[in-house]
């Protein structure tokens, strides 16, 4: 499908981290005249640490609530904790008996959930870096999951084509939806938690009602590539969608245009995640199977930087909560994790 720019509200764009923030928005109206032009900054990601450890390829990587913390899993079948500012190994937990593909970490940072080839979800605790519940349920291997903003729900999705909510308290099943026709690749909770977005390898995203569990909404594009990966962005307003077409699409679901696409890397063969930047310069990055990292403009869809390092395919990626800061890891021929820094942050407010 092809571009179209002139579905994207810039305003809805320019914001999109800031959600509840119309009120305030409407507050502040500088005159024309007062609003600085404005500069184009392309970032400056080198790396910064190296991690060594994990004895198969990372399937997953993701930053802790307060990005202290650094979580991995892999083929390994090991969760490996890491201290995002110094590279140091905290923990390793251990438990699941196949490779481990996806991790999430709760809101409140104290439990981390994981999925496994051996069927299961099982959640940890971070502070006692112990296994509490293991949730059993999904008949085929686990891909991916996720925790709803109040940590009290978990979505997951599995090669059994079915999404599963589940009650993290009791740890039972709540809903299963019989979402696809192909193994479900990624699962997610809007910002509110009262929606669930999902695809999978039969190449359709799908909107789901988390209370009622019904379809809401089902997107796909002309070609219907495999679907590699999914998020909302954090308004909530539109549906980040990776693909095996070497493409990543912008979706805004409500209107069922895609609205932005982003190209340049490599995704024929893995599902490749893609993420927004979380700080005030707005990016999309993602791994590629060239062994690169891309980043790309928001808005424009501009490459603004490709970051070079890894010997294999980057098949994990993870951005920052807070700050100018990618993880990424590679297959069999690297198994590292690389944090990058971007330089040029420090001298952002420069160029003003």
């Amino acid at each position: 499908m092809d571009q179209s720019t002139s579905e994207v509200n810039d305003h809805e764009m320019e914001n999109y981290t800031q959600p509840n923030n119309t009120d305030a928005q409407a507050t502040k109206s500088p005159s024309p005249n007062s609003i600085p032009p404005k500069v184009e900054k392309k970032p400056r990601f080198s790396p910064k640490y190296i991690l060594s450890g994990h004895t198969k390829p990372v399937a997953s990587l993701k930053f802790s609530p307060d990005g202290s913390t650094l979580a991995s899993c892999g083929a390994d079948k090991l969760i490996k904790l890491w201290d995002a500012y110094t590279g140091e190994i905290l923990r390793t937990l251990e438990g699941h008996e196949e490779g481990i593909s996806d991790i999430a970490w709760s809101f409140d940072g104290e439990f981390l959930a994981s999925v496994s080839d051996d069927k299961t979800v099982r959640i940890w605790d971070f502070g006692l870096g112990t296994e509490v519940r293991c949730l059993q349920g999904h008949t085929s291997f686990v891909f991916c999951v996720n925790y709803n903003p109040n940590s009290n729900l978990l979505v997951s999705g599995g090669f059994d084509e079915t999404v599963r909510v589940w009650d993290v308290g009791r740890g039972k099943t709540l809903k299963v939806l019989p979402a696809h026709s192909d193994p479900v690749t990624s699962v997610a909770f809007n910002h509110d938690g009262t929606l669930i977005v999902s695809c999978a390898m039969d190449g359709l995203i799908r909107i789901w009602d988390t209370d009622s569990g019904q379809c809401l909404k089902t997107l796909v594009d002309d070609d219907n590539p495999i679907c590699s990966h999914v998020i909302f962005s954090p308004n909530s307003r539109f549906v980040l969608v990776s693909t095996q077409d070497s493409t990543i699409r912008l979706w805004n679901y409500h209107t069922s245009r895609c609205v932005k696409t982003y190209v340049g890397h490599m995704n024929r063969t893995y599902c490749i995640p893609a993420c927004f930047s979380n700080t005030i310069d707005k990016y999309v990055v993602s791994g590629s199977e060239d062994h690169k990292i891309y980043v790309w403009d928001l808005q424009t869809c501009q490459i603004l930087q490709v970051l070079e390092g890894h010997r294999d395919t980057t098949l994990a990626i993870a951005t920052h909560p807070t700050k100018d800061m990618i993880a990424s890891a590679a297959m069999e021929k690297d198994l590292t994790i690389r944090l990058w820094v971007d330089d040029s942050t420090s001298a952002s407010n420069l160029a003003l």
